[in-house]
């Protein structure tokens, strides 16, 4: 698709989001399995609810534009499931690969954020209402996932990755 307006820019970038949350939930599952703290687990479990939610908004919202709910792939999200990938497959201390599933888990929200960000303007300036509406909701869990990882890090996973990874360099 030529990208030469930005109806054709929103729609681009509504099918790379689209992309990035279906890899998501083939991704999520994983990770909650690969963390070895519960309340990490369940916060990825939750995640993981929402982001089905997520999907649901971007299939109404592309039937609302009259366009297939298909997504373009995501190459940004792509990269950043391997980078999680790679977290999964390193034989370390149990709560440093928690405190890594975390960092990766935040990226991918900060790429999400960013986009829904982007998306929830692009819907305002078109004055879409209903789609900007469900664009920021979106947004808003986006950035409680975010905050759900940080205060899961700062309440027990990075202190026990200090605690096991003391005198390693």
């Amino acid at each position: 698709m030529q990208v030469d307006s930005l109806e054709k820019l929103y729609v681009d970038q509504l099918r790379d989001i689209y992309d990035a949350e279906n890899q998501l939930v083939r991704a999520l599952p994983k990770m909650a399995k690969a963390a070895s703290s519960a309340e990490l687990r369940s916060a990825f479990e939750e995640h993981l609810e929402q982001t089905r939610e997520h999907v649901h908004r971007l299939d109404e919202i592309f039937q609302t534009l009259g366009h297939p709910s298909k997504g373009k792939s995501c190459k940004a999200m792509v990269g950043l499931i391997e980078e999680g990938e790679e977290i999964m497959k390193n034989d370390a201390e149990p709560a440093i690969r928690d405190a890594g599933l975390i960092a990766a888990a935040q990226k991918v929200e900060h790429y999400e954020i960013a986009s829904y960000g982007t998306l929830r303007t692009f819907a305002e300036f078109r004055g879409d209402k209903k789609a900007a509406l469900a664009l920021q909701e979106t947004l808003d869990e986006e950035y409680q996932a975010d905050k759900t990882l940080t205060q899961v890090a700062e309440s027990s996973i990075n202190v026990q990755a200090v605690e096991r990874g003391a005198g390693r360099g």
